[in-house]
Protein backbone atom coordinates (compact mmCIF):
# COMPACT_ATOMS: atom_id res chain seq x y z
CA UNK A 1 0.00 0.00 0.00
CA UNK A 2 1.25 3.12 -0.97
CA UNK A 3 1.51 6.16 1.61
CA UNK A 4 0.57 9.72 1.19
CA UNK A 5 3.62 11.96 1.39
CA UNK A 6 2.21 15.14 3.38
CA UNK A 7 5.05 18.15 2.31
CA UNK A 8 6.99 19.89 4.91
CA UNK A 9 8.58 23.09 4.21
CA UNK A 10 12.24 23.12 4.56
CA UNK A 11 13.94 25.08 7.87
CA UNK A 12 14.82 27.72 5.99
CA UNK A 13 11.38 29.10 4.15
CA UNK A 14 10.62 30.44 7.40
CA UNK A 15 13.44 32.17 8.49
CA UNK A 16 12.92 36.00 8.91
CA UNK A 17 9.00 34.72 8.06
CA UNK A 18 8.15 34.30 11.57
CA UNK A 19 5.82 35.63 13.96
CA UNK A 20 7.37 37.27 16.81
CA UNK A 21 5.82 38.34 19.70
CA UNK A 22 7.71 41.29 20.14
CA UNK A 23 6.44 43.79 17.71
CA UNK A 24 7.66 46.96 17.84
CA UNK A 25 4.75 49.34 19.40
CA UNK A 26 5.88 52.09 16.60
CA UNK A 27 6.03 51.12 12.94
CA UNK A 28 9.24 51.80 10.97
CA UNK A 29 9.07 54.15 8.14
CA UNK A 30 9.06 51.55 5.60
CA UNK A 31 5.94 50.07 7.23
CA UNK A 32 4.26 53.60 7.51
CA UNK A 33 5.01 54.33 3.72
CA UNK A 34 3.04 50.72 3.02
CA UNK A 35 0.28 51.58 5.06
CA UNK A 36 -0.08 54.81 3.41
CA UNK A 37 0.17 54.01 -0.06
CA UNK A 38 -2.32 51.11 0.49
CA UNK A 39 -4.81 53.26 2.25
CA UNK A 40 -4.16 55.71 -0.83
CA UNK A 41 -5.04 52.96 -3.36
CA UNK A 42 -7.44 51.47 -1.68
CA UNK A 43 -9.29 55.53 -1.47
CA UNK A 44 -8.56 55.64 -5.16
CA UNK A 45 -10.17 52.11 -6.52
CA UNK A 46 -12.78 52.75 -4.64
CA UNK A 47 -13.70 55.92 -6.50
CA UNK A 48 -16.52 57.34 -9.38
CA UNK A 49 -13.29 58.81 -11.33
CA UNK A 50 -11.72 55.31 -11.32
CA UNK A 51 -14.64 53.59 -12.89
CA UNK A 52 -14.76 55.90 -15.36
CA UNK A 53 -11.29 55.50 -16.42
CA UNK A 54 -11.79 51.81 -16.45
CA UNK A 55 -15.08 52.40 -18.22
CA UNK A 56 -13.21 54.60 -20.81
CA UNK A 57 -10.29 51.87 -20.95
CA UNK A 58 -12.39 49.04 -21.41
CA UNK A 59 -14.17 50.81 -24.82
CA UNK A 60 -11.09 50.98 -26.42
CA UNK A 61 -11.11 47.99 -28.21
CA UNK A 62 -14.50 49.02 -29.47
CA UNK A 63 -12.45 51.91 -31.30
CA UNK A 64 -9.26 49.89 -32.25
CA UNK A 65 -9.42 46.92 -31.99
CA UNK A 66 -6.23 45.83 -33.09
CA UNK A 67 -5.15 46.81 -29.18
CA UNK A 68 -7.20 44.53 -27.71
CA UNK A 69 -4.70 41.82 -26.74
CA UNK A 70 -1.83 44.66 -25.24
CA UNK A 71 -5.35 46.20 -23.48
CA UNK A 72 -6.05 42.89 -21.77
CA UNK A 73 -2.75 42.49 -20.84
CA UNK A 74 -2.14 45.87 -19.24
CA UNK A 75 -5.69 44.85 -17.52
CA UNK A 76 -4.78 41.80 -15.80
CA UNK A 77 -1.75 44.02 -14.77
CA UNK A 78 -3.60 46.13 -12.73
CA UNK A 79 -5.68 43.85 -11.23
CA UNK A 80 -2.67 41.71 -10.55
CA UNK A 81 -1.82 45.18 -8.55
CA UNK A 82 -5.15 46.91 -7.94
CA UNK A 83 -6.84 43.65 -5.61
CA UNK A 84 -3.76 42.85 -3.21
CA UNK A 85 -3.11 46.45 -2.98
CA UNK A 86 -7.44 46.45 -1.85
CA UNK A 87 -7.39 43.73 0.42
CA UNK A 88 -4.06 45.35 2.31
CA UNK A 89 -6.04 48.86 2.38
CA UNK A 90 -9.58 47.30 3.79
CA UNK A 91 -7.53 45.48 6.36
CA UNK A 92 -5.50 48.45 7.34
CA UNK A 93 -8.82 50.71 7.53
CA UNK A 94 -10.84 47.81 9.35
CA UNK A 95 -7.76 47.93 11.86
CA UNK A 96 -8.27 51.86 12.53
CA UNK A 97 -11.98 51.23 12.76
CA UNK A 98 -11.18 48.38 15.46
CA UNK A 99 -9.69 50.87 17.58
CA UNK A 100 -12.23 53.38 17.51
CA UNK A 101 -14.82 50.65 18.67
CA UNK A 102 -12.36 49.42 21.15
CA UNK A 103 -12.48 53.34 22.35
CA UNK A 104 -15.83 53.43 21.96
CA UNK A 105 -16.31 50.38 24.10
CA UNK A 106 -14.19 51.94 26.99
CA UNK A 107 -16.51 54.97 26.66
CA UNK A 108 -19.96 53.58 26.81
CA UNK A 109 -18.36 50.90 29.84
CA UNK A 110 -17.60 54.13 31.23
CA UNK A 111 -20.89 55.82 31.06
CA UNK A 112 -22.84 52.71 31.84
CA UNK A 113 -20.81 52.95 35.19
CA UNK A 114 -22.29 56.71 35.92
CA UNK A 115 -25.68 55.71 34.78
CA UNK A 116 -25.92 52.73 37.17
CA UNK A 117 -24.60 55.31 39.92
CA UNK A 118 -27.22 57.40 39.29
CA UNK A 119 -29.61 55.11 39.37
CA UNK A 120 -28.46 53.56 43.05
CA UNK A 121 -28.97 57.11 44.02
CA UNK A 122 -32.27 57.93 43.19
CA UNK A 123 -33.29 54.24 44.54
CA UNK A 124 -32.30 55.28 47.76
CA UNK A 125 -34.33 59.12 47.61
CA UNK A 126 -37.17 57.23 45.72
CA UNK A 127 -37.04 54.56 48.87
CA UNK A 128 -37.58 57.23 51.06
CA UNK A 129 -40.42 58.64 49.55
CA UNK A 130 -42.25 54.95 49.12
CA UNK A 131 -41.69 54.88 53.03
CA UNK A 132 -42.92 58.02 53.57
CA UNK A 133 -45.96 57.25 51.68
CA UNK A 134 -46.79 53.84 53.31
CA UNK A 135 -46.59 55.71 56.88
CA UNK A 136 -48.85 58.38 55.34
CA UNK A 137 -51.35 55.70 53.57
CA UNK A 138 -51.47 53.85 57.53
CA UNK A 139 -52.17 57.25 59.17
CA UNK A 140 -56.14 57.96 60.08
CA UNK A 141 -58.25 59.84 57.40
CA UNK A 142 -58.90 62.14 59.54
CA UNK A 143 -55.28 63.67 60.58
CA UNK A 144 -54.15 65.80 58.74
CA UNK A 145 -49.79 66.28 58.71
CA UNK A 146 -48.78 69.90 57.96
CA UNK A 147 -45.14 68.95 58.37
CA UNK A 148 -43.03 65.76 60.74
CA UNK A 149 -43.13 68.21 63.58
CA UNK A 150 -46.84 69.04 62.97
CA UNK A 151 -49.85 66.56 63.34
CA UNK A 152 -53.03 68.34 63.88
CA UNK A 153 -55.84 65.70 64.34
CA UNK A 154 -59.05 66.86 63.18
CA UNK A 155 -61.34 64.58 65.85
CA UNK A 156 -59.59 66.11 69.09
CA UNK A 157 -61.26 69.14 70.98
CA UNK A 158 -58.23 70.86 71.93
CA UNK A 159 -55.66 72.64 70.13
CA UNK A 160 -52.45 70.35 70.17
CA UNK A 161 -49.02 71.65 70.69
CA UNK A 162 -45.86 70.21 69.40
CA UNK A 163 -43.83 68.07 70.88
CA UNK A 164 -41.37 70.51 73.46
CA UNK A 165 -43.17 73.49 72.79
CA UNK A 166 -45.51 75.24 74.97
CA UNK A 167 -49.20 75.52 74.14
CA UNK A 168 -49.48 79.11 75.67
CA UNK A 169 -48.98 82.82 73.71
Amino acid sequence: MKTRHIWHPPNWFYLGHHRNDDTPSKPNWVDRFNDRLAVRMTVLFGSIWCVYVFLLFSMIPVIKPEWQGPLLYVSNAIQLVALPALMVGNAILARGSDQRAGEDHTALVEILSDVREEVARLRTMTAGIAQQETENSERPTDVVSIADEAVISVNEPGPSAAPGKPSGN
